[in-house]
């Protein structure tokens, strides 16, 4: 089973076996996908990404040059994964697709959530069955996999929570009026300006993402940000652009922003006219298989 719209991973500084998670594991589920890079790290990335598999793209620089970092900082620091991301949104669009999956390059493994048990997936029907929920409704503007600590097996979770933040590996519909910006936080910004725009979002606890933890992979926000100054700035920003349902809280020893989605709960999902929906489950194509730790753990590493 396939994905029906293109695959894209933004990534920087992360071509080295160990730290290609996303590219190794959408090979793994053999699934073709576009990874874009800067000029500079593109042979990299093309001698170690599989041929058969891998669409090395080369970033226009103007989508750097022209993009809203919200902040007056210019180029005197890094613009983070914004540009790229406007990069493949136009990319898709020109292809003739009506949506795109856009991924950061730090994601481990993808999960089904079944039954209490978070099972690894083996190729794209999850992605699949994410597309085809998306396209019953008029006004669902982007969704995505929930991260995998925040699903617990021991906890009855819904299989799709509504308009909240969509992060790190987002489904987007390509004719919403809206862009990627901001030097950072840019997945809830765009994530917020589409909720008060009255579109849905669409976050799945069926289907998850493990995602390793910010500062946990070299490369990427990692060195660009996160080494030098922390995520103060990061926080700070989101507080600027969105005062109405963001603060600052101290968690975990350090201060975060924390975004209050309760307003946002009155946004209802439209059915599309054309669709009937079916009272049979649709698995697609999707089976229990017991593999050997062994066997899983040299398909992933």
């Amino acid at each position: 089973m396939r994905n029906k719209y293109p695959l894209y991973i933004v990534s920087k500084g992360r071509w080295q076996h160990e730290r290609r998670l996303t590219a190794r594991v959408l090979e793994m589920m053999h699934l073709p996908y576009y990874i874009v890079v800067e000029q500079q790290e593109a042979e990299e990335y093309r001698e170690t990404c599989d041929p058969k598999l891998a669409t090395v793209l080369v970033l226009d620089a103007a989508y750097q040059r022209d993009y809203d970092t919200c902040d007056d900082l210019g180029d005197s620091k890094g613009k983070g994964p914004g540009p790229a991301r406007n990069f493949v949104w136009d990319h898709a669009i020109k292809l003739g697709f009506a949506w795109h999956w856009v991924m950061d390059d730090n994601i481990h493994k993808f999960y089904r959530l079944y039954r209490n048990m978070k099972i690894l997936l083996g190729d794209g029907a999850a992605f699949r069955a994410m597309e085809d929920w998306c396209e019953r409704y008029a006004n669902v503007a982007m969704a995505g996999p929930n991260y995998r600590g925040f699903a617990s097996q021991r906890s009855v979770v819904p299989p799709v929570v509504f308009n909240t933040r969509i992060y790190s590996c987002n489904l987007i519909r390509n004719d919403i009026p809206f862009r990627w910006r901001g030097r950072y936080n840019e997945d809830t910004d765009l994530s917020l300006r589409i909720l008060k725009k009255k579109w849905c979002t669409a976050q799945f606890n069926a289907f998850l993402q493990d995602k390793a933890r910010t500062q946990t992979v070299k490369g990427g926000n990692t060195a660009e940000f996160y080494e030098k100054e922390g995520t103060l700035d990061k926080s700070q920003m989101l507080v600027k652009l969105h005062p109405d349902v963001t603060r600052l809280v101290w968690r975990f020893g350090r201060l975060h922003h924390h975004v209050n989605y309760a307003g946002f709960r009155n946004n209802r999902l439209k059915l599309r006219t054309d669709v009937v929906l079916s009272s049979q489950a649709n698995e697609y194509g999707m089976e229990l298989v017991t593999a050997s730790r062994d066997a899983v753990a040299t398909k992933v590493l």
